[in-house]
């Protein structure tokens, strides 16, 4: 399984940018999506997830700023970033806890996207 961010970029403190992932490949099925980030100098923290019913967690900072969202038909998870402030730069990454379902075996699994850059600045 691959997964492509995309939706980064440079924006002023108070504005909105929307990060998308996109997932591909064959015969997989996705449990959690979650959305992390690992800022200058910091560890890469867990800042939202998504189960495949829709239930979600995010991290105090972001609580009401940011919406996760997925389309489990498209296999896409995107996140919805308000509010914005210089604290949430940082590289974003997206995840996915995955099962491939094949006729002799079950197999798990884990992907991680390419990361896309975020950055909060006057």
């Amino acid at each position: 399984v691959q997964l492509q961010a995309s939706g980064g970029g440079l924006v002023q403190p108070g504005g909105s940018l929307r990060l998308s992932c996109a997932a591909s490949g064959s015969g997989f099925r996705i449990n959690t999506m979650n959305w992390h980030r690992q800022a200058p100098g910091k560890r890469r923290e867990l800042v939202a997830g998504i189960t495949s019913g829709g239930t979600t967690n995010y991290v105090d900072s972001v609580k009401g700023r940011f919406t996760i969202s997925r389309d489990n038909a498209k296999n896409t998870v995107s996140l919805q970033m308000t509010s914005l402030k210089a604290e949430d730069t940082a590289v974003y990454y997206c995840e996915a806890d995955y099962m491939i379902y094949r006729p002799d075996t079950t197999v798990a699994g884990r992907s991680w996207g390419q990361g896309t850059e975020v950055t909060v600045s006057s």
